[in-house]
């Protein structure tokens, strides 16, 4: 008996809740969300631009999405199409923002806003440019895209923005390779840490730090020589003090010049016990 009335009023209990919540969670429903199902073209871009005007990109990017589809082939589709780039932008989804300021771009050549969405395609991938010690594909890719922003509107106001860019660009690409260099030599690849230094001072001939990367690569040739086998010595002490004319031709007094004398003195001793040692006995490996 007690059972079934407490079974009874367990339903009923249920029931009355059930009743007074109903109206409730309709009632609650938020504003957004009216707008958001309305299914009214016109309303969702309104308010779409009162969203994106007070800077909640979230609800305008939701409302844009909705309502693109509906204004395929008129004319407010370029003004939609132009803001919805940027709610991708003002989130920090800059891969995303960069898809959408090219889409735009090609959608519609003839925009006023062309050269402007042009740059900010190039400038997110700076904005995704991460620290020089991890990869730098979207550093050149920012580079490539500011230098053809220059190159194709070499009148714009925003070129000398692109040239400040692309050099703190290059910087962050240059600092990689370097370390990059200095890696190699810490891990006894002398040859691949020889190489990097030559590269970079190549890509990058007026280097800050073309005074040090010569001295790396004299020190980086002669591990190497020292690590050779016999065979290749002889030829990679010559080597270094070829690489030692090049650093003292370049840099007359260099702070790191003492270091370099003993490079050079060490390597013209081994080439000459080198040489003696061929020249007594040519079969000699010892």
């Amino acid at each position: 008996m007690k059972k079934n009335i407490f079974s009874r009023y367990s339903t009923a209990f249920f029931a009355a809740t059930l009743m007074l919540t109903t109206p409730i969670s309709q009632g609650c429903k938020s504003e957004f969300e009216k707008i958001r199902t309305s299914g009214d073209a016109a309303l969702l871009l309104k308010k779409a631009d009162e969203y994106y005007d007070k800077k909640d990109f979230i609800k305008s990017q939701i409302l844009y999405e909705l309502v693109m589809p509906s204004y395929r082939g008129r004319p407010e589709l370029e003004k939609m199409s132009y803001r919805y780039s940027y709610t991708h932008y003002h989130q920090k989804s800059y891969t995303s923002a960069e898809y959408y300021f090219k889409n735009y771009g090609n959608t519609f050549p003839t925009s006023t806003f062309r050269e402007e969405v042009d740059f900010m395609a190039a400038y997110c991938h700076y904005k995704l440019s991460p620290t020089h010690r991890l990869d730098q594909d979207n550093s050149q890719k920012a580079i490539d895209g500011l230098q053809t922003f220059a190159n194709t509107y070499p009148r714009s106001e925003r070129v000398k923005q692109c040239n400040t860019l692309i050099n703190e660009l290059r910087k962050k690409l240059e600092q990689k390779a370097f370390e990059e260099g200095k890696l190699y030599y810490d891990i006894r690849q002398y040859q691949a840490s020889t190489q990097s230094f030559e590269n970079l001072l190549k890509d990058y001939p007026e280097t800050a730090d073309a005074e040090e990367i010569r001295y790396l690569i004299l020190r980086g040739n002669y591990e190497l020589a020292s690590n050779s086998v016999y065979d290749k010595q002889l030829e990679r002490f010559r080597n270094v003090v070829s690489k030692y004319e090049d650093f003292k031709n370049k840099f007359p007094r260099s702070k790191f010049q003492k270091e370099a004398d003993l490079y050079l003195k060490a390597s013209n001793q081994k080439i000459e016990e080198l040489s003696n040692v061929r020249h007594q006995n040519p079969s000699s490996k010892s």
